[in-house]
């Protein structure tokens, strides 16, 4: 008998289709999975067992009746919890929001996934607001890492991580604004896929930096992560940023011959203030694709300082009034920063936009000699979830802010990023940050499918 929960989500759509197997007996093989290691893992906040039984037996029933099924049918998702579920509060990682009243309608990518033969299983934990790259939450419990239950699954986007490595659902959503896919990708062993700034819609969920927020998946595969964007590209009035849809499908070609492609490793910043195994999982992944060019992206360190200050500043501006009125029960972690924020001077946010338009210049200025830069997605492998500090570079600092070490610089001008998964000496996942030029998901996704189809990129449901 095939164990559905590890199988990878175009493998379950392709098995729907031919007759191989329900959508039903794939769902309840989730739904069966989630009560046995939820409790544990803290992966989902909310589980829509009803509503995904009855997408899985509408699918059956159109198949019996011999209706051409759609590209995602039957594959089981779930949603970081601050997509909007029609139904549920959408809580945001919060303890505030989930008083809030119950949504109306599903997130756009929601609806999209669904319309395309997605099972939703349920919302998945988070960080509070979005505000964290360690997966912990103090309203839900951490979202523990299957590869190490002692280990942070990586944030903020860490249930979708868990959930994912764990075979809670073969593909799962996130959010990045500074790195909250990436982050927790390259921790749980997965592939994640940050698009380009305005690629995927992000109407129907709960804000945390306009500038910088994105929406994307997490995959056991490349190829997943194709398909859910195919799922759901295309303009939506709901995100004046979202922009149509351009090309072809993501999904097709992925096995392409990327031969002609001109690599390129990032220098300078972003070969320093990480851990060996950091630059060990870049080396191998330099070596598989012959890369020998070194490119540097200009004052990236600044970048990632402006990229602080307009999050800083951005968030605060949101969530000041709720944080004079209900202090009490923010994370003190995220309040705290909030706070702070909220004290910057505001000629600190002009000069850090205006930064940021020089620094994209310069950053796009490199993609005029070459086609994809790689980069260390995370400075070391999951940490314990007992620690607060970590020491690089013989120097000890917090680990909650600084995960985002090499994912800051690159969202900061929103280009789009696929997260591929090593193993590193100490047997934990370290993860490799693809990067191309804006609109050019198709040449990172391209790579990491090389590299997983040459078996040097793998990712497998962990138990």
């Amino acid at each position: 008998m095939t164990a559905w929960t590890h199988v990878d989500g175009h493998m379950i759509a392709a098995a729907v289709k031919a007759g191989e197997v329900s959508a039903e007996t794939v769902t309840r093989a989730h739904l069966d999975r989630i009560e046995a290691l939820n409790p544990q893992l803290h992966a989902y906040t909310d589980v829509t067992a009803d509503r995904a039984l009855e997408m899985a037996r509408a699918l059956d029933r159109q198949r019996a009746a011999g209706a051409d099924l759609p590209a995602l049918a039957g594959v089981p998702f779930g949603v970081k919890n601050l997509f909007d579920i029609k139904g549920l509060p959408t809580r945001a990682g919060s303890k505030i929001n989930r008083e809030r009243a119950p949504a109306q309608e599903d997130a756009t990518a929601v609806a999209r996934i669904e319309a395309a033969g997605g099972v939703l299983l349920g919302g998945l934990n988070m960080g509070e607001y979005a505000y964290d790259f360690t997966g912990m939450s103090v309203h839900d419990g951490a979202s523990l890492n299957p590869h190490d239950n002692t280990r942070m699954s990586g944030g903020s986007s860490g249930g979708s991580a868990s959930a994912a490595a764990a075979g809670l659902a073969p593909v799962t959503l996130g959010s990045d604004t500074n790195g909250s896919i990436r982050v927790p990708a390259s921790l749980c062993g997965l592939f994640g896929l940050k698009p380009t700034y305005g690629g995927l819609s992000r109407g129907g969920t709960f804000p945390f930096v306009a500038a910088f927020d994105h929406v994307g998946p997490l995959a056991r595969s490349v190829l997943d992560l194709a398909l859910i964007y195919d799922a759901m590209a295309g303009a939506d009035p709901r995100d004046p940023a979202c922009q149509p849809r351009t090309g072809a499908p993501l999904a097709h070609g992925l096995d392409g011959d990327i031969s002609g492609l001109v690599i390129a490793r990032a220098g300078d910043y972003f070969a320093r203030s990480g851990t060996q195994e950091a630059y060990a999982a870049t080396d191998l992944i330099a070596r598989a694709l012959g890369v020998r060019e070194t490119v540097v992206l200009p004052e990236a360190h600044r970048a990632r300082a402006a990229a602080y200050v307009i999050t800083m500043i951005e968030g605060a501006s949101l969530h000041l009034d709720r944080i004079r009125a209900r202090h009490a029960d923010y994370d003190p972690d995220v309040r705290d920063r909030l706070i702070a924020g909220a004290m910057l001077p505001g000629a600190w946010y002009v000069k850090a936009q205006k930064f940021r338009r020089w620094y994209r210049e310069q950053v796009l200025a490199l993609f005029g000699t070459v086609d994809a830069i790689i980069a260390p997605c995370v400075p070391m492998v999951a940490p314990r979830l007992t620690h607060k500090t970590m020491v690089l570079d013989g120097v000890e600092m917090p680990i909650r802010p600084n995960l985002g070490l090499y994912t800051q610089p690159i969202s900061f001008v929103g280009l789009p990023v696929v997260a591929v998964p090593t193993m590193a000496a100490s047997g934990l996942p370290m993860g490799v940050q693809v990067i191309a030029a804006p609109g050019r998901e198709d040449v990172a996704l391209a790579i990491a499918r090389r590299l997983e189809i040459d078996g040097v990129c793998r990712s497998t449901v962990v138990g």
